[in-house]
């Protein structure tokens, strides 16, 4: 276990320096979810901050989708968690930031886009949680096997601008708070024999919605390759990376501020309010249909 451990801290720790993604003074989100990824992020960040004198104020970030049976038993796993790591814990939530729950939402489209939906609020919630504590990076739990998914999505979806940039391990330089993602080497089996042997508590039921979403296919079809090439993911990672600058004509779309709440968007209105938009005139036509049919 001491090996592995040493082994794996040091990778990640590498990963931090190699890529110089904080410097001193500066104050970081963890986003915590409560699951294996986010667990071992706090506590791998916690760790390694000790003891390499990084300097960096750490807190914990968590949104709350209103999911009922996941999220709120998984909150209960995160607030352990701020007393363990004894770190200040700010909680968002859909319905104080949108006025919808994941669950309401799901209820008016079906399981169908219900994960577009949660992408996009979720990203940006975390963005608004940071900026609300002061923060100066996020740090996610995006691990080597999440990345490769989005790499082979990119690919599916024919979407070159994202393909050149998902690979990244920082995000958001360019307009929100920058995102990094220590684990992007690591790989999903070495976070959760480092969450068992440490005994780490975390949260590992799936989310009730997930099992519906396309990034499910993307990820069984890398479980099967991984199989034939153990260093499929890698692989995969490698190839995203050595895809940036191969058309350079290819661009995402320049960011400018959504004119109803502020926050970055590509065109007039940023993608979160077009979903909003488009929920409140669903919830709209529903009410007309009900005033319709009662006698």
């Amino acid at each position: 276990k001491g090996c592995f451990y040493e082994l794996f801290e040091g990778e990640v720790h590498e990963t931090i320096v190699s890529e110089r993604l904080f410097r001193p003074g500066e104050k970081v989100c963890v986003a915590a979810s409560g699951g294996k990824d986010s667990t071992v992020l706090a506590e791998m960040m916690t760790v390694l901050n000790r003891r390499h004198g990084y300097g960096l104020e750490l807190v914990l970030l968590s949104i709350d989708e209103g999911i009922s049976g996941y999220r709120d038993d998984s909150l209960e796993t995160v607030k352990r968690n701020q007393i363990q790591y004894e770190l200040p814990l700010t909680i968002l939530s859909y319905s104080d930031l949108y006025g919808w729950t994941m669950d309401e939402i799901v209820r008016h489209i079906g399981k169908t886009n219900n994960c577009t939906f949660c992408g996009v609020f979720r990203r940006q919630a975390l963005d608004r949680g940071a900026a609300k504590v002061g923060a100066d990076k996020i740090v996610t739990g995006h691990n080597a096997d999440d990345v490769a998914e989005t790499v082979l999505l990119n690919i599916l979806r024919g979407d070159v601008a994202r393909l050149q940039r998902c690979t990244q391990v920082v995000t958001g330089s360019d307009g929100a708070i920058p995102r990094s993602k220590p684990f992007k080497y690591s790989y999903e089996k070495e976070i959760v024999m480092y969450a068992h042997f440490k005994k780490l508590d975390y949260f590992s039921t799936e989310c009730i919605y997930s099992p519906h979403a396309y990034r499910g296919y993307a990820r069984e079809f890398l479980k099967t390759l991984e199989r034939s090439s153990p260093i499929a993911i890698l692989d995969l990672i490698r190839g995203g990376e050595k895809c940036v600058g191969v058309q350079s004509n290819v661009r995402l779309p320049t960011q400018g501020k959504c004119d109803r709440c502020g926050y970055i968007a590509s065109q007039r209105l940023c993608k979160a309010c077009v979903l909003l938009d488009g929920l409140h005139a669903m919830r709209e036509k529903r009410k007309g249909l009900v005033a319709y049919e009662t006698p």
